[in-house]
């Protein structure tokens, strides 16, 4: 059975369309399903909606979380609840074709345990695209995640990887799709033509993406730490390499041909104002790791699913 999580944030009746046009493609196919439902804080009446689809359908179980935790926790949440032998994260967007969906439960068939839709190209505007782009570039370059060609937002994963998920990845701070790739299983990737899907305004903002940003990057990368370490032994070397000099020239030097005088204010002024934003800026990366730290000390829930 493949478990699909539709992660809806005011949906709507889009959740009805959803389930409508993959129950229709899946039914086909002879494949069976069950479809999970997480509304993801919604004050619509979209919770409405699904607690409809799921008295009229037995395949169709209904979900809502305490408040909005964005979608990556809401996928969470979905893995948490499924009871298939293999399952998928669906957007209600409908920009992924759902004929994907059985070109991967095919590919799972024949034994693959992990298998990453990637996008063959983007067409989401020139800023959108740019910060995609430099987003899977820089965590490519500098995490040990390595996306597809693309980009990749979700996945079709096996039930062993789900309980891998379930009783060993704490949710907190991360994104499934970087927790996925990280496991291995030696991952398949299916390339597909994005459509154009419902003509909505997205309410995936910037600030969102931005902290989804972070989150990915410090769980996925020691590497602006390890610049830290670095930077500091160069710059200790350099420091090092300046006091022997000027206290060579102090010592042994002529002052006719060094110069008897040097700027003392400009140069200590320059000097102090560098590496004082040096120190704030190595700071704060150090403290983004210990926030998160912090965090997982805490141990509270990555989600919470409210009871029917």
């Amino acid at each position: 059975m493949l478990s699909l999580i539709l992660l809806s944030y005011y949906s709507g009746e889009r959740i009805t369309i959803a389930y409508d046009k993959v129950s229709e493609l899946l039914r086909k196919e002879n494949i069976e399903f069950e479809f999970i439902v997480i509304d993801d804080g919604s004050t619509d009446h979209s919770f409405e909606i699904a607690q409809q689809l799921e008295l009229k359908y037995s395949n169709v179980r209904a979900f809502q979380l305490s408040r909005n935790y964005t979608s990556n926790y809401a996928i969470f949440a979905g893995l948490s609840l499924c009871e298939g032998d293999c399952a998928m994260p669906i957007p209600d967007d409908e920009q992924q074709p759902y004929s994907s969906i059985v070109g991967m439960y095919r590919l799972w068939e024949k034994g693959a345990k992990v298998i990453i839709p990637n996008r063959m190209k983007r067409n989401d505007g020139f800023l959108n695209d740019l910060f995609s782009n430099t987003y899977y570039k820089i965590i490519n370059s500098f995490s040990d995640v390595k996306f597809p060609p693309g980009g990749a937002d979700l996945f079709f994963i096996d039930r062993e990887v789900v309980d891998i998920i379930n009783n060993r990845i704490h949710p907190r701070n991360t994104t499934s799709i970087i927790e996925v790739l990280r496991l291995g299983f030696s991952p398949e990737y299916y390339p597909y033509e994005r459509v154009k899907g419902i003509n909505e305004k997205s309410r995936w903002t910037f600030r969102k993406k931005f902290k989804m940003f972070k989150d990915t990057f410090f769980s996925s990368s020691t590497w602006p730490i390890r610049i830290i370490t670095n930077l500091g032994l160069i710059f200790s070397l350099f420091a090092l390499g300046v006091i022997i000099f000027y206290s060579y020239i102090k010592l042994f030097g002529n002052p006719e041909f060094w110069g008897s005088t040097m700027p003392g204010w400009t140069s200590t002024i320059v000097i102090v104002s560098f590496f004082s934003g040096l120190i704030l800026f190595s700071l704060g990366v150090i403290a983004e790791y210990i926030w998160r730290i912090y965090e997982e000390v805490k141990d509270r829930p990555g989600f919470i699913i409210k009871k029917k």
